[in-house]
């Protein structure tokens, strides 16, 4: 296998490790443990309640892996991801992120070095692919990490999202 193969390998493996191993899974822990009031709670009128983040996330990984890797038409409605205050029920949240991960998941798996390298416009940005795969990795995990302190906030509980590993261990 030529390095750029190797490399792209491992990108598509760690970019599935932090989208399906951890954001996601972390995403629907947090709604398993909230009341669908606390789902769409604002906390003040310049933030967004979970339900919001979620409705974003799911427009916003359209956007970028089906429309632009895959350049199906583009048919996100952006605003509508934060004006909606719901109540959408948490299973059917917790739906749409697992058909977005159906969706997703073998598009991500089958890229090619030529995908990755090739340019595309996304949301007004000409974009690589390899830009793409840092975006939605990037965005993910900064939502994931805004609805992981909300819930914690609202719940006054750890998420144990690291189980009992001992994150202490140093590098040899």
């Amino acid at each position: 296998m030529e390095s750029l193969e190797i490399l792209t390998s491992q990108l598509i493996k760690d970019v599935q490790i932090r989208i399906f191993e951890e954001s996601f899974p972390r995403i629907r822990q947090c709604l398993n443990c909230l009341s669908i009031d606390e789902v769409w709670q604002r906390p003040n009128q310049n933030s967004n309640s979970i339900g919001n983040l979620v409705l974003h996330l799911c427009g916003n990984l359209r956007q970028y892996v089906i429309s632009g890797l895959s350049e199906k038409v583009d048919v996100r409605e952006r605003s509508l991801e934060f004006s909606q205050r719901g109540p959408i029920a948490i299973k059917q949240l917790i739906d749409m992120l697992d058909q977005l991960e159906s969706e997703i998941a073998p598009i991500i798996q089958t890229l090619s070095v030529s995908n990755l390298i090739k340019e595309r416009m996304v949301q007004g940005f000409s974009m690589s692919g390899t830009s793409i795969l840092i975006h939605i990795t990037e965005h993910l995990s900064y939502h994931t990490g805004q609805i992981a302190f909300y819930t914690k906030l609202l719940k006054n509980v750890d998420l144990k999202f690291y189980g009992d590993m001992d994150l202490d261990v140093r590098s040899s």
